[in-house]
């Protein structure tokens, strides 16, 4: 069997992971990656030290069968990085593009010792058409690549420019590698930041290292920041689980939201806690002054309720499970909830709420909504809104592309998938295979939960995606 790997991210790592484990015999694998940083995708490059994973160890295994694969390879230097308010280790993201890369060529390792031919081409796939059983991929120099299978692993879509300020002197579209971008912010300029996310959160947090002296301001239409996390507890969900999930499935021939509120509900009530009042709080996420909220939540890392840390947990391990199950409607209603769920599932680790929490009781970081357009013009940028006019030295993005977007470099070669009716590009965004020989994998993959971009899901789905290539060889 010949497969062929479209891009050399997280999602291909996990994917090669477990060819090794599973994948016996000869063939050829072949992955194509135009970037020079290998397994490391676009957030786990080389970068700032300040710019840290936002998630505990047990949540990053790019190993779906293994939680404990990643600390195990993290070992002592875990200790070096351990956040004293988690009591977990955080590590900056280019130590975890190490553990990427380290898990990539080991499994290259092993599928050669298999028998099986592996090359990585340094160049970008445009094009696949299917003749008889084989696809003939074409890269960007115009030569043509033969397999049997095809796994995209392309990654995230690119940054929007909700402003257009694309090329205007001072702007960021894109700010990864933080290290690069912010090199052209000086330190003492009034800095706007577009977005309220972990991404601004990066920023943020990465000027502060930085010695930036600057007003920073994050312009948020929802006034919303990430929730923190929370010390972990050892608490391991018993009713809110991909097994519950698939038993009421099997015995009703569908899951409802109902259903999973339900199972989060009787969670709460084993250990005594008050469903409503979890729900309350999380109500007021919207309405609440930002400030409060993460002075509150910063406080409340070691309070020992499970509630939150439930969601965070199961949003990732069961939640892309059972958004293939939930009726449209609902789906519709947690739509409708996005920005929160993000907020409650993507949470930012407590050393940088208090770096944040920080710059904002010295009033050197703010937040600000309402904001009607943004201008680039005579070297200063100008932000119109509900209070009035402000003016900007440099403006750096941190709005995410919108879940399942199709990365720019892609575009070309999902086009011609579509094209050839190899594929189909889903209502919701993202791409179906209509062809059992293609393989999507990541955020690209359509019909997924709108909560895309954790590894843990990541690794489920390549390791899906291994196993269904397997069995049909």
């Amino acid at each position: 069997m010949d497969i062929a790997v479209v891009g050399a991210g997280a999602a291909a790592v996990g994917l090669l992971d477990t060819l090794a484990a599973t994948a016996h015999g000869p063939g050829t694998l072949t992955v194509f990656e135009p970037s020079p940083h290998l397994w490391r995708g676009r957030p786990y490059g080389p970068d700032l030290d300040a710019v840290l994973v936002n998630a505990p160890p047990a949540l990053m295994s790019i190993r779906h069968w293994d939680v404990g694969h990643y600390a195990a390879w993290l070992g002592p230097r875990g200790a070096v990085h351990l956040d004293e308010r988690l009591g977990r280790p955080l590590v900056p993201r280019a130590l975890y593009g190490e553990y990427l890369a380290h898990t990539a060529e080991a499994a290259l390792a092993a599928l050669r010792a298999e028998g099986r031919r592996v090359r990585v081409v340094v160049g970008r796939v445009t094009g696949a058409t299917r003749s008889g059983a084989r696809w003939s991929l074409r890269t960007e120099d115009g030569r043509a690549h033969e397999a049997d299978h095809v796994a995209l692993c392309v990654g995230g879509g690119t940054p929007r420019d909700p402003y257009g300020l694309d090329g205007a002197p001072g702007y960021v579209n894109d700010p990864y590698p933080l290290a690069r971008t912010l090199e052209r912010v000086p330190p003492g300029s009034d800095v706007l930041v577009i977005g309220s996310g972990l991404t601004a959160v990066d920023i943020v947090v990465s000027l502060a290292a930085r010695g930036h002296t600057g007003p920073i301001t994050l312009l948020s239409r929802s006034g919303v920041l990430p929730h923190v996390w929370q010390r972990p507890v050892g608490h391991r969900p018993r009713q809110v689980t991909a097994e519950r999930v698939a038993a009421l499935h099997q015995e009703r021939g569908a899951v409802t939201l109902d259903d999973l509120i339900g199972l989060l509900r009787a969670e709460l009530a084993q250990v005594g806690e008050d469903f409503e009042e979890l729900t309350s709080a999380l109500a007021a996420t919207g309405t609440d002054d930002p400030v409060r909220r993460l002075r509150t939540q910063l406080a409340a890392v070691d309070d020992p309720r499970i509630g939150r840390r439930v969601l965070q947990e199961t949003a990732h391990s069961v939640g892309p499970y059972a958004w293939r199950l939930l009726p449209e409607p609902d789906r519709m209603r947690l739509r409708r909830h996005f920005r929160l769920a993000t907020s409650v599932a993507s949470p930012m680790v407590p050393v940088n709420a208090a770096t944040l929490l920080r710059l904002l009781d010295a009033g050197q970081l703010g937040i600000v909504a309402g904001v009607r357009k943004i201008e680039a013009a005579d070297g200063v940028f100008r932000m119109y809104g509900d209070h009035g006019e402000r003016s900007f030295d440099a403006v750096v993005n941190a709005v995410n592309p919108p879940p399942r977007a199709i990365p720019r470099a892609a575009e070309p070669l999902v086009t011609a998938l579509v094209a050839d009716g190899s594929a189909e590009l889903h209502p919701d965004g993202g791409l179906v295979p209509a062809d059992p020989r293609l393989h999507v994998v990541g955020d690209l993959a359509g019909g997924g939960s709108f909560i895309t971009s954790s590894i843990a899901g990541i690794a489920a789905q390549a390791a899906r995606a291994a196993h269904t290539i397997v069995a049909a060889g």
